[in-house]
């Protein structure tokens, strides 16, 4: 019955004859491969309690407003999905019947060099906003997530952190405007939302207050060349003593140097009784591997960084090299 008077109140929308062949029902045969396009997280794609009685694709902003007022006037929740990825299931799931607005067609990117900006949809993926930067520019970049399948509309709204952060701070700090459609259906900017709802969205969650539609973001300054490396030690090589020593290092180093761990386990032996953690230390640097050397010979010198270690990139490579795939990977 929902279902039946959601579509009722779409088709007497203005623009339903534009959005119509972007509504999936259960019915529908691509329903299915839609809503678990960018689940990853097994349990929840194979649950079928909380699933949306419908799910809309809308290709323009215009065929958003009228969705919202369908979905108030039928009572049902509403989940915003950008795209990316989401392990916790908020975008697709909920305790009471809902639908689900899929904003993945959103996802025009423009970069405007010499004002150092860029207007990115919300259903682009981080590495989509990395790629097209580095298409315009080989010194801008953009303070973001390591892994470039997220979501921008997701990941800048809860705030984003990457490995520029310590020198430019989270994605959220460099967002200068906005573009959403409210709970009433208006599409504003920045000045029209006003400061409070920007400040609100940038860390808030954006589905919490509003569909948000875009991000005009300010890029940042990077070298043409930086300095990546990944470092592991074993439990057997004092893996624990320098991941202590790096707790107390990491924030005061320099800040255009960043050091993450990664926490893993592996068997020394063929045998499953021989285990042991290894702690692999990953870096970005924002200058040369000359640079960088003696900074952490002063700073970190219990890791043992050597220049074999050490590799200069672009700093989209770079990218690449974080999210463990080979520094040449071919954007052709």
């Amino acid at each position: 019955m929902l279902i039946i008077s959601f579509n009722v109140c779409t088709k007497n929308s203005t623009n339903y004859s534009s959005i119509s062949n972007n509504i999936y029902a259960p019915i529908n045969s691509s329903y299915s491969s839609i809503l678990q396009l960018t689940i990853q997280n097994p349990r929840f794609a194979s649950d079928p309690t909380s699933s949306p009685l419908i799910i809309i694709t809308p290709q323009h902003e215009s065929q958003i407003p009228p969705l919202i007022h369908c979905a108030q006037e039928t009572k049902l929740q509403i989940r915003t999905r950008s795209g990316g990825h989401d392990f916790e299931g908020l975008s697709y799931r909920a305790q009471l019947p809902f639908v689900i607005i899929d904003l993945i067609n959103l996802s025009d990117t423009t970069v405007d060099v010499d004002r150092k900006t860029a207007w990115v949809g919300v259903g682009a993926t981080i590495g989509s906003l990395y790629y097209t930067i580095a298409e315009r520019s080989p010194i801008l970049g953009f303070p973001a997530g390591l892994c470039p399948t997220v979501g921008l509309g997701g990941y800048i709204s809860g705030g984003g952190y990457g490995t520029m952060m310590r020198k430019y701070g989270l994605a959220a700090d460099n967002v200068i405007d906005a573009k959403i459609v409210d709970a009433k259906g208006r599409i504003l900017d920045r000045k029209s939302m006003g400061e409070d709802l920007f400040w609100a969205i940038r860390g808030g969650g954006g589905g919490s207050f509003c569909v948000i539609l875009a991000w005009k973001v300010q890029l940042v300054d990077v070298p043409k060349k930086v300095t990546v490396f990944r470092v592991s030690r074993t439990l057997e090589q004092n893996a624990t003593q320098i991941i202590h020593r790096w707790q107390y290092t990491a924030p005061k180093l320099n800040k255009d140097l960043f050091i993450g761990i990664q926490l893993s386990r592996t068997n020394t032996t063929q045998s499953s009784y021989n285990v042991t953690i290894i702690a692999s230390f990953f870096s970005l640097f924002l200058g040369g591997v000359d640079r960088l050397l003696p900074l952490m010979q002063e700073s970190f010198p219990e890791l043992g960084l050597v220049r074999e270690d050490c590799t200069e990139v672009s700093w989209i490579q770079s990218i690449l090299f974080i999210a463990s795939f080979p520094i040449e990977t071919s954007f052709a």
